[in-house]
């Protein structure tokens, strides 16, 4: 850590420190400060920056820089418990938080709390400037209060970021208009933005930018390090004259962290989404080749890239979707799990996306472009031969086990597992396409709530039929309706088993379930070898297995069902024992009863109406 002068408020910082990210590449900062007094008896201005804890890497680095009133006495107090709080407190709110509604209710917390101190005591003693920046992803949130600023430095450009909030005339200009503590209603002005390898940050105290003009600022930035420029900017402002304590904290960007999932929220809000396309018409410079799917939601396309002939698959809104904000914000959740997965071994049986569009092209419309690989689903190859052999079958159960479990590890529940999601590609490998309702934990509320899934291959758990009986104490459950209950990894093996069946047999366990109707689970699926002699007993067991109606008796985990297939006859599963009617139907008790009864009654009516007396 590098420090000058008399006050040192940094912690937590190391120039140049690399963030090791567990899904990306490095997030790279060069964080240096320099604070002194100047001919000022004390030191008023606080500056800090602080990095993420493990498991919060998602909410990025902060830093802040604050010079306190010298009205009231209490100044340096007021900067230093504004900047200590906002730094702390920052990363105690959701990670589901937009930065600047988070950094909001922090100072505006802040604000009433030294607001109710200043009422108190007159004149006020406690108000303070605040000047601070959040480096999230690939976007950057500035917060600002007073008469310190921010400068943006980009690409041989300096860009002043904040506007001072004093009075317009130059003999009070250094009278505030705004401050933290100043009054009990504070509106803070907020800049966002993207950001660029190369970006240097700078956030200066009135005593420093009061000196320096900004084409001074750029040649003194311009140091090997930001410790040196911040330095240099602060030694430069004394030697120009400055009266005020001089404070200079400057921030270069080196690497970026892939897209967080509020960098795609803040693209799908804002890009338009494009109109319906023709075969041959052109979006962002690439070509429409063929229109693959219309969901009434979703477009898929067929693109090229005409420079490099490469083929591209590209996912884009329904223009009557183009207003629907969960839509919006549906589409953007599946493009950053994708780029999340990217870094993961789930990666090699998935499909590539695209950050960038190829030629390094400006995207003007809001869509997802993913890699295009040649073959085909499972649905369109049981489309033309109503089943599939022994052996392909067991090969597409172990890749998508595979898949499904490096998904669970990550915490992904895939949520759409079906034939026509699982693509055969001409290289041989199996992939899991569309993401799209995909958990990940960080999914809008909407969408968690959504009741999504193809009917036919949903779990009885997400239909409101649960097991009911102690398990664990060995006594008989029963299928009754209950609430229903959110997606697990559970819900992703059902699919699969499913699809298993319905890709040896031609036909669905439980037959198919139209979209407005509720799964019926009230008898056992029957074998999959009654529909297809060539399947295994082994196989059957398996089969029948992972997909019971009863939960507890399925496999609990991807590497548990995966475990079964590789072992195959050498060690079978034990055939699952059948539902007794009384599980499948409580009921049936009284309904035997009640059949019983008709028949007596039936057979006294005709004795008594029949027969001789």
């Amino acid at each position: 850590m590098h420090q000058t002068g008399e006050n040192p408020h940094f912690w937590d910082l190391l120039p140049g420190i690399e963030i090791a990210y567990p899904w990306c590449m490095a997030f790279e900062l060069d964080i240096g400060f320099s604070s002194e007094t100047g001919s000022k008896d004390i030191n008023e201005d606080f500056c800090a920056a602080m990095l993420p804890e493990r498991g919060q890497e998602d909410m990025g680095a902060i830093a802040a820089v604050a010079d306190g009133v010298s009205q009231g006495g209490m100044g340096k107090e007021a900067a230093q418990t504004t900047v200590v709080s906002l730094l702390r407190d920052y990363y105690g709110t959701p990670q589901t938080w937009d930065t600047t509604v988070a950094l909001d209710r922090i100072i505006s917390s802040q604000n009433a709390w030294l607001a109710g101190i200043n009422r108190r005591r007159r004149p006020a003693m406690g108000m303070t400037t605040l000047t601070a920046l959040v480096l999230r992803g690939q976007s950057y949130a500035l917060a600002h209060v007073g008469d310190s600023r921010a400068y943006l430095l980009r690409e041989g450009q300096t860009l002043q970021l904040t506007q001072d909030h004093v009075v317009n005339h130059p003999d009070f200009r250094h009278q505030l208009l705004r401050a933290v503590g100043l009054q009990d209603r504070l509106v803070v002005d907020y800049v966002q933005g993207d950001l660029q390898v190369g970006d240097v940050f700078v956030l200066l105290t009135d005593g420093v930018h009061g000196e320096l003009p900004e084409q001074r600022l750029k040649t003194l930035v311009r140091e090997a390090t930001a410790q040196a420029s911040s330095e240099a900017l602060v030694q430069a402002a004394l030697k120009a004259g400055s009266r005020d304590n001089v404070t200079a904290l400057v921030v270069r960007v080196l690497g970026l962290l892939d897209a967080t999932l509020q960098d795609e929220n803040r693209v799908a809000q804002s890009l338009p989404v494009p109109p319906l396309l023709k075969v041959g018409e052109r979006i962002d410079g690439l070509l429409v080749q063929a229109i693959i799917a219309d969901s009434g939601i979703n477009v898929l396309y067929q693109v090229q890239d005409p420079s490099s002939k490469i083929l591209y698959a590209l996912k884009t809104l329904n223009p009557a979707r183009a207003h629907d904000p969960d839509e919006r914000a549906m589409l953007a959740h599946e493009a950053w799990l994708a780029k999340r997965m990217q870094s993961s071994r789930a990666a090699d049986h998935l499909v590539r996306v695209h950050e960038a569009v190829p030629g390094g092209r400006q995207r003007s419309f809001f869509f997802v472009l993913y890699d295009w690989h040649g073959g085909e689903t499972l649905q369109q190859q049981l489309d033309r031969v109503q089943r599939l052999g022994v052996a392909q079958v067991l090969s597409v159960g172990v890749q998508a086990l595979k898949a499904l479990g490096r998904l669970h590890r990550q915490g992904v529940i895939h949520r759409d597992i079906k034939p026509a999601n699982l693509h055969q590609g001409e290289d041989g490998v199996l992939r899991l396409l569309d993401l799209g309702v995909a958990l990940s934990g960080r999914e809008p509320k909407s969408m968690r709530e959504l009741h999504a899934g193809t009917p036919s291959y949903v779990n009885p758990e997400q239909w409101g039929f649960q097991a009911r009986g102690t398990a664990g104490a060995g006594k008989a459950g029963t299928l009754t309706d209950a609430p229903q209950q959110l997606p697990d990894a559970q819900s992703d093996l059902f699919a699969l088993g499913v699809s298993l069946y319905q890709l040896l047999t031609g036909k669905l366990p439980y037959g198919e379930v139209l979209p407005y109707q509720v799964g019926r689970y009230y008898r056992d699926p029957t074998p999959a070898s009654r529909h297809n002699p060539e399947i295994p007993m082994w196989l059957d067991h398996v089969i029948l297995k992972s997909v019971a109606r009863d939960k507890r008796k399925r496999f609990e985990t991807a590497e548990e069902f995966l475990l079964a297939l590789e072992r195959g006859a050498s060690r079978p599963l034990s055939a699952p024992s059948a539902t007794p009617l009384m599980q499948r139907d409580p009921a049936a008790i009284w309904k035997v009863g009640l059949a019983v009864s008709v028949l007596f009654n039936l057979l006294l009516i005709y004795w008594l109406v029949f027969l001789p007396k």
